[in-house]
């Protein structure tokens, strides 16, 4: 089988080609990327660069995918996978530059699209949805999650922000009656290489010794899907290889959403870190560290489907996911810190007053 991956030397992407070379694939994978970045891959998978292109935030896709038909046709790949759908545009030009050569496209989407992203975030003032969510359950009801008004400039790094939408994008991919098209739901993924160090907050006042770490009371006991990255690309996998995924939607994520004080704890076990959780009143806690959701709505889902149709399982122990994750933290810190985010200071006095 002929993969063409688009993307795929960022967070996400570097797992999913070492799975596929694992699973047999080495001499039958093709990424194309803008080069900006690369990864360490067996010299068999070969690189399509787009160079020449505008920067990612103005749609790199859109403006060099139609360039390289004839690449493309000369791979002739079986399934295309693309890492990063951005919107209903970017969508549309994936779908109509492989339509008669590929026989079936993967993309990647979120478990944003649920109206429970909506009704979490406060943006949608109806009563919780049902969880867990399946694939089925009801999509937001406002597109554009992240637009900005007024639109962000063209040289704005977070222009593509405006056009991104999920929902559109999945609508696109399974809409083309000559291409079939393949959606994951993508959970919060955690591990090496996360640009967005989603431990990283809890791990430095682990790794400082705090006492303790100071959780809002609104937010300890909510839940959120999670995924460790390796797990999450052998998901990935399956639906890339297993035809029969064909036509469907599938949520990935592991089988139960820990709450945030159960994540916290499972964080400071793999770190060897045994100081307290303290669930604080939202008005006795500093600004920033409120986040102003609407936690009687979980963001946890059901992944039944693609357990049961594609035959997924977790391959990684998740006190491994988090031991190997924290070392990769540890080792990679985010290069900007915002000591605001790490007020000590007011923390000990808090602490005093809880005593």
């Amino acid at each position: 089988m002929r993969i063409l991956v688009i993307g795929g030397t960022g967070f996400i992407g570097p797992a999913v080609v070492h799975s596929l070379i694992e699973s047999g694939h080495d001499n039958d994978v093709t990424l194309f990327h803008r080069g900006q970045t690369e990864a360490d891959f067996a010299p068999e998978v070969k690189h399509i660069h787009c160079n020449d292109v505008p920067p990612a935030h103005l749609g790199w896709k859109i403006q060099g995918l139609p360039d390289f038909v004839s690449e493309f046709s000369s791979f002739a790949p079986d399934v295309v996978l693309d890492m990063v759908p951005i919107g209903e545009q970017d969508a549309r030009v994936v779908m109509n530059t492989f339509r008669g050569i590929a026989r079936r496209v993967v993309a990647l989407s979120s478990e944003d699209v649920y109206r429970a992203y909506d009704r979490l975030r406060r943006s949608d003032p109806g009563p919780p949805d049902p969880t867990p969510l399946t694939e089925d359950s009801p999509l937001r009801e406002k597109y554009y999650p992240y637009r900005s008004n007024p639109l962000r400039s063209l040289d704005d790094p977070s222009k593509w922000q405006d056009e991104y939408d999920k929902i559109l994008a999945e609508r696109v991919v399974m809409s083309d009656p000559a291409l079939p098209g393949t959606i994951l739901r993508l959970p919060m993924v955690y591990g090496p290489r996360d640009y967005q160090h989603r431990l990283f907050e809890y791990l430095k006042r682990m790794d400082d010794q705090r006492p303790a770490i100071l959780l809002d009371e609104t937010i300890a006991n909510w839940r959120w899907t999670r995924g460790y990255v390796e797990d999450v690309a052998q998901a990935i996998v399956l639906a890339v290889t297993q035809d029969h995924a064909a036509h469907r939607i599938y949520n990935v994520g592991e089988p139960h959403a820990l709450s945030i004080a159960e994540w916290v704890r499972a964080i400071g076990n793999a770190a060897g870190w045994h100081g307290e959780i303290i669930a604080v009143p939202q008005d006795r806690l500093p600004t920033h560290m409120v986040m102003g959701l609407d936690t009687s709505q979980d963001w946890q889902v059901d992944t039944t489907r693609i357990r049961q149709e594609l035959g997924y399982s977790e391959a990684i122990p998740s006190d491994e996911a988090l031991k190997r994750t924290i070392a990769w933290e540890r080792a990679h810190p985010p290069h900007d810190i915002d000591p605001k985010q790490f007020d000590y200071a007011a923390e000990d006095t808090l602490l005093t007053q809880l005593k």
